[in-house]
């Protein structure tokens, strides 16, 4: 297998004490008969070596879910985000796209409701002003639309909330749009492409977006949002799990991922294999907000985002850790999944949880806190 090799924390200036907090912390929210998660995962990096993945709690969320399984594959939610964005960048790299072209020279049915002056680069960083979702989100998901036609809807229908490059709103719809792009320049589904060209090349075999041909066995069920309650569309639906959004339907094992993050700390290469020129990894994950003029300060320093990977927001309710300073990259998801990155420590750490991350999301920064803490 490819995975990076394990280590005891000792070997890699881990403290294996306070490693030790985040273990039981999680551990002890998913204990008993109605826990507060149902099950998750921690796994921590450095060095080019990961200490073991820690496996707690159940497979999912029904009172009577069997435990969870050390092969289990999350679904990632938004973390899928910064890895259909890095497939974009691929076809910057062959120079296929740039991001300082009017969205509308790839996608001419882009220019309604005034998107016309809107850059590729608006759809990286989240000041397109598209919405997060499309207006009748749900009444499609109960209809079981396809992929296609919600890109049809974010390309053809979105309305966008402000002029490009003037404000700063996360936005789903900018994602799918980006994905839409790779399909039309790639000649592939984005599903496809994202296997062909990037984890193929690394060997990774447990981690898709999307569900077709994995084994239901594996996947981890999650906490669902009131709306998807008795549902045939929710996040643990056959429907959803192979719909495959690009925006948030990635499922991964822990291992796996921690191979694109280790790609992410090596400046884009992994063995012998190179997916991502060094400075192409740089400017997706430093503060390209600094590059709009139009953009508020304010904006611009708490609310730091590269080319799809997010900046720590230090300082505001929405950082990831009170250890973690604002250089360090990486993601969260609504399902409750998080992920950083640290250069400057040579580290990452993430965090597969299967609470829905907005009902309590001081959960993963105090497990955040502990893991960051553990860095010597």
């Amino acid at each position: 297998m490819p995975y990076l090799p394990h280590a005891t924390p000792a070997e890699i200036d881990l403290d294996s004490a306070k490693l030790q907090h985040a273990y039981e912390l999680l551990e002890s929210w998913t204990e008993g008969p109605q826990p507060a998660v149902p099950g998750g995962a921690i796994l921590v990096g450095r060095r080019g070596k990961v200490v073991a993945p820690r496996f707690f709690g159940r497979q999912g969320p029904e009172p009577d879910a069997a435990p969870i399984r050390d092969d289990g594959m999350f679904l990632l939610a938004s973390i899928t985000k910064p890895i259909t964005y890095l497939g974009a960048m691929l076809l910057v790299e062959r120079g296929l796209l740039s991001l300082i072209d009017p969205v509308t020279h790839y996608l001419p049915d882009f220019a309604a409701h005034h998107k016309d002056e809107t850059r590729v680069s608006d759809l990286f960083t989240h000041t397109s002003g598209m919405p997060d979702m499309l207006p009748n989100n749900a009444e499609m998901r109960r209809a079981h639309a396809s992929l296609e036609t919600f890109m049809q809807g974010a390309v053809r229908d979105t309305v966008p909330q402000f002029p490009a490059g003037t404000d700063f709103s996360y936005q789903s719809m900018g994602t799918l749009v980006v994905a839409k792009l790779i399909q039309e320049l790639s000649g592939l589904p984005i599903d496809q492409f994202l296997k062909q060209e990037i984890f193929e090349p690394l060997g990774l075999k447990s981690i898709a977006l999307g569900a077709r041909g994995i084994d239901r066995r594996r996947i981890v069920r999650v906490q669902t949002p009131d709306y998807q309650a008795d549902s045939d569309f929710g996040w643990n639906s056959k429907y959803w799990q192979d719909f495959g959004a690009p925006w948030g339907g990635m499922f991964s094992t822990p291992e796996d991922f921690a191979v694109l993050c280790q790609v992410l700390l090596n400046d884009g290469r992994y063995g012998n294999v190179r997916l991502l020129a060094p400075n192409t990894v740089r400017m997706m994950t430093t503060n390209r907000l600094d590059d709009y003029p139009d953009l508020a300060e304010g904006i611009r320093r708490t609310a730091p985002w590269g080319l799809g990977w997010q900046l720590n927001p230090v300082g505001t309710s929405k950082s990831w850790s009170d250890l973690l300073d604002r250089h360090v990259f990486g993601h969260t998801g609504a399902t409750g999944t998080m992920v950083w990155i640290d250069r400057q420590r040579d580290g990452f750490c993430m965090l597969f949880t299967t609470a829905i991350r907005s009902r309590a999301p001081w959960r993963l920064v105090h497990l955040s806190n502990a893991i960051a803490a553990a860095f010597l």
